[in-house]
Formats: structure tokens, C-alpha cells, sequence
């Protein structure tokens, strides 16, 4: 008995040895790799230059078929005023309808809205349409942003910009780590905007009377940032 207890502590002392011994030597293995993980950033600020704009439509009808006529109507002719502006990009936006219960759960009437969305860069032209179209329709929303052409522009340079940040960054490093030189295992570019918040929403909005005329405002546009920033490894060699 006391022999077959010392042969079993014998093996357990022998197999904690092993694991003992194949840690330590996992652990003292090299990788090969003396890798560092690291993110530039370049960001710019630029004005904006194109205005986008949303404006709706709201009724009530007792049957879906009234109401559907209703804002078709308002809709069609909000429109034939857009085609006046060209240089102003209009379209229908979403639209959606829903029932009227009374406390029966008996459909009493239908309620619908259709909305319509401007989009331009020439801000003077969307403010005189907004201003002819808010005799019938309601402001829901109005903020300004980056055209896409203007955007791609900049991105452009910034991703070049980001890119010699990245290797410069890399050079850096290399010297403080007392290294030969380095070479890129991976970096990647990714872009990023901040623009400013709507100017308006539906809540301190409201339609004039149809018979009224609305001026138009001057619009102060503000500026966004552009940025794009690199990260990725590098492994130094020694």
C-alpha cells in the first residue's frame, strides 16, 4: 500500500514537473515579432456648403380615400413650385397613414403625412422655395453639411496627410526603441465628420396662413470637420 501511494505521488510530482517545464518553455520561446499597435489622426475644419431640408404635409379626412387626395394635392403642387428652382434637388420623402379609433376601438377617421425632401449648395434658391412652400407646408426639420464632391475632395488629402502621419509616427518609435528599421504589418484609413445639428425642427415650426407670405432667411451654414485617421503594426527590426 505504502509503495503503490509513493508511485502515485511519484507520478503526480512527475507530471507537475512536465506541465512545469512546458510553461517555462512555451513562455521562453520567442516570437520572433517586436510589434507595436498605433493610430494617427488628421482632422480639418471646412465650411459648409450644402443645405438639405425636410417639409411636410399633415391632414385629416374621415375615410383613407379624402385623405390620400388631400395630400397627393398638396404634394403635386409643392412639386410644379420646386421645378421653378432647378439648381434645387427635390424629392418625395416618406409618407405614412394611420386610423382614428374612437373609445370603442371604432376607426372614426384617418390622419396621413407626406413629406418632401430639398437638398442644394445654392443656399439662396432653397430659401426662397422653403419660404414659397411654407405657405402650405410645415418646416421638419433643416441643417447644413458637406457635399459629397467637396467631402471626397478633402478626404482625399486627408488621406495622405493621415498616411505620412502614420509613417512618421512609425519612425519615431523605431528610434526610441533602438531599432534598425521597421516595416508595415497592416494599417488601415478610416474617415469621420462632425456636423452641426439641425437649425430647426417640427416642434418650433409652423405653417403660415395660405394666403400669407412668407420671407425668406439668410442662411448661415457654419463649418464641419473632416477627419481621417490610420491605425496599425508595425514590427520593428533590430
Amino acid at each position: 500500500m505504502k509503495n503503490t501511494w509513493m508511485n502515485k505521488a511519484a507520478l503526480a510530482t512527475g507530471t507537475a514537473a512536465l506541465l512545469t517545464a512546458m510553461i517555462g518553455s512555451a513562455h521562453a520561446e520567442p516570437t520572433g515579432y517586436d510589434q507595436l499597435t498605433f493610430q494617427t489622426e488628421v482632422k480639418e475644419e471646412i465650411q459648409n456648403d450644402e443645405v438639405r431640408a425636410t417639409m411636410y404635409k399633415k391632414a385629416q379626412a374621415s375615410d383613407a380615400k379624402t385623405l390620400a387626395t388631400t395630400l397627393n394635392t398638396s404634394i403635386n403642387n409643392a412639386m410644379k413650385i420646386a421645378k421653378r428652382y432647378p439648381s434645387v434637388t427635390v424629392s418625395t420623402g416618406q409618407q405614412r397613414t394611420y386610423p382614428r379609433y374612437d373609445k370603442n376601438d371604432k376607426i372614426i377617421g384617418w390622419t396621413g403625412q407626406a413629406n418632401i425632401d430639398l437638398k442644394s449648395t445654392d443656399f439662396a434658391a432653397t430659401s426662397q422655395l422653403i419660404a414659397d412652400l411654407q405657405q402650405t407646408l410645415v418646416m421638419e426639420n433643416l441643417n447644413f453639411g458637406v457635399s459629397d464632391a467637396k467631402k471626397d475632395a478633402l478626404e482625399q488629402k486627408l488621406m495622405t496627410d493621415a498616411s505620412r502621419a502614420f509613417q512618421q509616427q512609425a519612425k519615431n518609435l523605431t528610434r526610441a526603441w533602438d531599432a534598425r528599421g521597421y516595416r508595415v504589418v497592416t494599417v488601415n484609413l478610416n474617415t469621420g465628420s462632425n456636423y452641426p445639428r439641425p437649425m430647426y425642427s417640427a416642434m418650433n415650426m409652423k405653417a403660415e396662413a395660405a394666403d400669407a407670405s412668407v420671407p425668406s432667411q439668410s442662411f448661415e451654414s457654419g463649418n464641419s470637420t473632416i477627419s481621417v485617421t490610420a491605425n496599425g503594426t508595425i514590427e520593428l527590426t533590430k
